[in-house]
């Protein structure tokens, strides 16, 4: 292995030290029914995301197919195939939040950011997602920049909700 740095800027340690971090992750599961999910959330908080060498770690660790792990690496949200940046800002395009204004968000973020939902800006201050609802319909239309929660957002407001960050 190699022992430079891994690139996102959650993991500390070199690569050869996150790796032995996951090797301890996937000991403490290997046995258990069920348990790639929570190898793969300590791997994704360990390494700060899970790159095709993190998953395919997993799978011989596991000893289970590389399919079957980027496929729930592919399947669930929450987990990153890519690196993530510092804030995660998520736009709901539930019906109400759509009805409302979400699209015209959408297209102001991905203006003012360069990068569409899914991406990560260059700066890696921001990524950006769409999610299909975040739970406040009353509030529409509605986003989210880490936890916090941002009601009846309209794109005037945009610019200066991102400069809080």
């Amino acid at each position: 292995m190699k022992t430079e740095t891994a690139a996102c800027a959650c993991a500390t340690g070199t690569e050869e030290q996150l790796f032995e971090r996951i090797a301890n992750a996937i000991d403490l599961y290997r046995d258990k029914e069920g348990s790639l999910i929570q190898v793969l959330h300590l791997a994704q908080e360990i390494y700060g995301y899970l790159p095709l060498k993190v998953q395919r770690f997993i799978a011989q660790g596991m000893d289970i197919p590389l399919a079957e792990v980027s496929g729930v690496v592919s399947f669930y949200s929450f987990f990153s195939p890519a690196p993530r940046g510092e804030h995660t800002i998520r736009v709901c395009l539930g019906t109400a939040c759509y009805v409302r204004g979400g699209k015209k968000i959408i297209e102001h973020l991905t203006d003012t950011l360069g990068v569409g939902p899914g991406g990560t800006t260059g700066d890696g201050k921001f990524t950006f997602e769409v999610a299909r609802c975040i739970g406040a319909c009353g509030l529409a239309p509605a986003m989210m920049i880490d936890e916090k929660v941002y009601r009846q957002v309209k794109v005037n407001k945009l610019d200066r909700i991102l400069q809080e960050y």
